[in-house]
């Protein structure tokens, strides 16, 4: 078995409170160091994915997917020395995407590493159950693995259709897996700011999705404490997933 630590957070852009929230983001992702991160809401221009990679001491490739225009939107940290290929990029529509990669791993496993972030009016639920479907077929075609991971902010809490959906298809959900339920909010975190999303009520709405040969043993909430001086201050408006699992390796 491979053994992986992933997570996956929304960093909310440049917006409320970008330079406060930054060094939040930084200190707990040196900590954590994972060996496959997503990130959503990237603004590329202030290379916000590298510098979160930059954090630790371990080094990462920053695989890009826009999103709704060029210069932003989601982003794979794939740890080095980690090969990976087979880059590929679905445009789902309502200025949103996934992108994938496939991650070779030292056991011989592949492991197919996508990420996305679903459409976010809390009443959308056809529609984000429509980006859902377009995201399995596109699934589908993936080159040859062993394991699947699909991460990010889905925008759905666990009774919407999407959700069911994923379930359907043969996705476990890690933190379900792990302790038998959802956590009760994923979004929001905590953080007050002027401009600061309002619409809907508190929820989970960030997964980190898994199929195939691939076993949860830990699924923990990360990027989820408040500045110790400033308890109105998070890394962001959401909190963070991580999750270790292993991937069968291959003989």
């Amino acid at each position: 078995m491979d053994r992986l630590l992933v997570a996956t957070l929304n960093i909310l852009n440049l917006a409320d409170r970008w330079a406060e929230r930054l060094p939040l983001i930084l200190a707990d992702m040196a900590a954590l160091q994972p060996d496959l991160m997503a990130l959503q809401e990237v603004v590329y221009p202030m290379q916000q994915d590298r510098l979160i990679g930059a954090a630790g001491e371990a080094r990462y490739a920053a695989v890009r997917g826009w999103a709704g225009r060029p210069e932003y939107g989601n982003s794979l940290l794939v740890r080095e020395p980690l090969p990976f290929d087979a880059y590929d990029r679905l445009d789902l529509g309502l200025a949103r995407s996934a992108h994938r990669v496939r991650v070779a791993l030292p056991g011989g496993g592949r492991l197919v590493f996508a990420v996305t972030h679903l459409h976010h009016p809390p009443a959308a639920h056809a529609e984000r159950l429509a980006q859902v479907e377009q995201l399995l077929a596109w699934l589908e075609g993936a080159p040859e693995h062993e394991a699947m991971l699909v991460a990010g902010d889905f925008n759905a809490d666990p009774a919407e259709p999407a959700y069911a959906r994923m379930a359907a298809a043969g996705f476990r959900s890690a933190y379900l897996e792990r302790h038998g339920h959802e956590p009760s909010v994923t979004w929001p975190s905590g953080l007050q700011a002027p401009a600061m999303d309002t619409d809907g009520d508190p929820d989970c709405l960030d997964y980190l999705w898994l199929r195939g040969a691939v076993e949860v043993d830990d699924a923990v909430l990360v990027f989820d404490r408040a500045d110790v001086e400033d308890p109105t201050l998070y890394p962001s408006d959401h909190i963070g997933v991580a999750a270790r699992i292993r991937v069968a390796a291959v003989a």
